[in-house]
Formats: C-alpha cells, sequence, structure tokens
C-alpha cells in the first residue's frame, strides 16, 4: 500500500491577504516539493464531498452557524484579529476537514498505508465555538470525534509538534479519556496555554513545554517523553497535527529544528506506536511559515510515513 496526500485545490481559495503568514504559498510550495519526488509511493487524492454533520461533534452549532453567515461574497471578513476569511474561505475550511476523514475512511479500510492532510486553513487553534489563530474548524478534533463515532475508537492519540501549544484540541478533549492528546512546543510563546501542569480530568492532556532556543538534540531528547506516553497509553490510531514552523528558518518561532528532525520525529513515532495502531496513521498539516523550510520539513515528514 502506499501513503496518501489528500489535497484540495479549494485550500488556495482561502484568501487572507497580501503579507499575511498562513498563504496559499504554503500549500503550492509543499505540493510542488512533494510533487518533484519519488511519486510512485504516493496516492494522491481529493477529499470526499462535505458532510456538515461531522463539524457538530467538535464544535457549537451556533459557532457553526454564525460562522457559516461570516463567510463573505466578497472581500474580507476577520472572525478574530489572526483569522481572516474570504469567499473561498468556505469551501476550503469544509475540505480540510472533509480531508482528515476521507484519510480516515481510506487507511482504515487498507486502501492507503497511512496519510498526508495538506489542507488549510490549519485547525489546532479553535476551540469548541470559537476561532483563533489562522483556525476556523479543528480538523484534527473532528477527526478524532470521526474516530469515536464512526469505528467506535477507545484509544485515540493526537501528537501535536507544531510549535504553537494546540489549545483548542486540548480544551475539545480536556475530559475525553479516549484521546490523549500530546504536545512539544515553544513556551511561553502564543496562545499562552500548554504549562506541563494541564493534565487533562483523565491524565489525558501531556505538555512538554520548552524555552526559546532549544535546538535539536533538546528537542529530540524531550520527545522521548511523549513516546513513553503514548506507549503506556496504547492508541489505536494515531493522528498528527504536524506544524513545521519549530525550524530554524521560520520567522513566528525561536526553536532551530533543522528540516531533516522532521524524518527522525516521525520515524521515531510510527516505531513506537506500531504494536499498537497496525498502520492506523493520518497525519495533518498545521503551522510551517518559511516556504522553503516548510516544503523541505514536510518531505522528509513524508518520506517517514512511506518508509515506515
Amino acid at each position: 500500500m502506499k501513503t496518501g496526500i489528500i489535497h484540495s485545490k479549494k485550500s488556495l481559495y482561502h484568501d487572507t491577504g497580501d503579507g499575511h503568514p498562513e498563504n496559499k504559498f504554503r500549500i503550492q510550495s509543499i505540493i510542488e516539493r512533494l510533487k518533484k519526488g519519488d511519486n510512485t509511493k504516493l496516492d494522491w487524492s481529493e477529499p470526499n464531498k462535505f458532510d456538515e454533520a461531522l463539524l457538530c461533534k467538535t464544535h457549537n452549532s451556533h459557532y457553526i452557524s454564525e460562522v457559516k453567515k461570516a463567510f463573505p461574497k466578497k472581500g474580507k471578513f476577520f472572525l478574530d484579529g489572526d483569522t481572516i476569511i474570504s469567499p473561498g474561505s468556505k469551501d476550503a475550511s469544509y475540505d480540510a476537514v472533509s480531508s482528515v476523514t476521507s484519510a480516515i475512511d481510506l487507511v482504515k479500510n487498507k486502501k492507503l498505508k497511512n496519510a498526508f492532510c495538506a489542507v488549510r486553513p490549519p485547525g489546532h487553534h479553535a476551540e469548541y465555538d470559537k476561532a483563533m489563530g489562522f483556525c476556523i474548524f479543528n480538523n484534527v478534533a473532528v477527526g478524532a470525534n470521526y474516530l469515536i463515532e464512526k469505528y467506535k475508537y477507545k484509544k485515540i492519540a493526537i501528537i501535536d509538534f507544531d510549535v504553537h501549544h494546540g489549545n483548542g484540541t486540548q480544551n475539545i478533549f480536556y475530559s475525553n479519556e479516549k484521546v490523549l492528546y500530546l504536545s512539544l512546543h515553544q513556551f511561553p510563546h502564543f496562545p499562552g496555554t500548554g504549562a506541563d501542569n494541564e493534565k487533562g480530568r483523565y491524565d489525558n492532556i501531556y505538555n512538554v513545554p520548552l524555552p526559546a532556543g532549544t535546538n535539536s538534540e533538546e528537542f529530540l531528547n524531550a520527545y522521548e517523553r511523549i513516546l513513553k506516553k503514548l506507549k503506556d497509553f496504547k492508541p489505536e490510531f494515531l493522528l498528527f497535527s504536524a506544524g513545521f514552523d519549530a525550524h530554524k528558518d521560520d520567522p513566528l518561532s525561536n526553536i532551530n529544528l533543522h528540516s531533516q528532525d522532521y524524518f527522525e520525529i516521525t520515524k521515531r513515532t510510527l516505531i513506537a506506536s506500531k504494536d499498537y495502531c497496525n498502520g492506523n496513521v493520518v497525519s495533518i498539516l498545521e503551522g510551517g511559515y518559511d516556504l522553503n523550510a516548510l516544503a523541505e520539513s514536510t518531505e522528509k515528514h513524508v518520506k517517514a510515513l512511506i518508509e515506515f
């Protein structure tokens, strides 16, 4: 079986304006880099048609309704100070969610080995009832709830290696014993959450805050704590919140990873989880704002998905 790349062209229609760090060129740089490589081991597909019911287990119905009404017919609208929507944002955000559930179906039904969802807008800052930090709907959270509702999974792990803490994902699952949320991130940093004393109602939240200036060796050593918690939990399905903004070249962070480190992070995780997950792995793009670093790091991440 091949590794899947789930991608919708509609992600490019989400127009955040000139100069905004979360822009269409992020996806373009990733897709161009992956297509230059060996595509014989990749399966490319678009998401299935969006089912709005998928949002209702993750977000407040009033919030969903308000977002739908907010999508403009022209121009731009601010959901918050950072999160901009345009006429194309509706299809892009719906396809981001559908990409995750489509990937889960393909992996679960053994049509793909594993999958990477090249989506935007990102999701892990989106709360139950509000947009935040470039995020409209919480893509990875929708995926976890989909696994619980459709496939009746009882042990789902979310590993978030974005440099920013996924406050939305943490809060959505804070009292859900079926989901283990693991995050390694710069702290203190936006959004201000992610201290190591935030543990969840069932000890199902595990944060590893790292200081600015953390280098590759320090990061990878700290990541072993994430893997130990993962092994103790023994997940049946693994979701990555795959942000690549801990790279040394990223303009929005101060962690000093190299592109190759993302291969190592992914490889170690897949090896650690293989006895429990049986290959059930879906990765979802979050942050990463230097185009070359993002494309190169994503390529390394996907290479590990292919090889392990």
